[in-house]
């Protein structure tokens, strides 16, 4: 009993511990935030109960999704954005038109090579939002259906 009682505790220790955006006493770059905030919106949606499938699928035609996941029956491609402050705009808003197509060509490629003509999939584009304010808890906003397929990939 205190082997587990001390699992718990420790997980929800991490689970509510503070952002850290400095390593070595250095800021950490763009890359490293987006980085963190990835990780942080898998570790959520595990959470909630979702399967990570693959995590920076890149396409050979330039496509890219940030997590392919399985949320119940539904495949979700999900985009990851993460920021410092809202001072900008939230972060789904940098989810613009040609980032659509990016994520679209992604999801497609996918189910492409998924291979299977018996499999009717049902399948949605979601946004994971975060904002990473250092020492303090990240806030994360899950947007489930944040945007329809692209006119271009319903006609061809």
């Amino acid at each position: 009993m205190g082997l587990a009682r001390f699992i718990v505790s420790r997980l929800l220790r991490l689970r509510n511990a503070p952002v850290k955006l400095t390593r070595d006493g250095q800021p950490l770059s763009k890359q490293e935030i987006g980085l963190l905030g990835e990780n942080l919106a898998v570790r959520y949606l595990r959470a909630r109960g979702w399967k990570i499938l693959y995590r920076n699928f890149r396409a050979t035609d330039g496509g890219e999704v940030d997590i392919v996941a399985r949320d119940g029956d539904v495949l979700a491609f999900i985009e990851v954005k993460s920021r410092t402050s809202e001072r900008y705009g939230r972060p789904v808003d940098a989810v613009n038109m040609d980032k659509r197509f990016l994520i679209t060509r992604g999801a497609m490629e996918w189910l492409r090579l998924l291979d299977s003509d018996d499999v009717c999939l049902n399948y949605r584009f979601d946004v994971v939002e975060l904002i990473l304010n250092n020492g303090k808890k990240e806030q994360i906003n899950l947007i489930k259906g944040a945007f329809e397929t692209p006119e271009p990939y319903l006609s061809g």
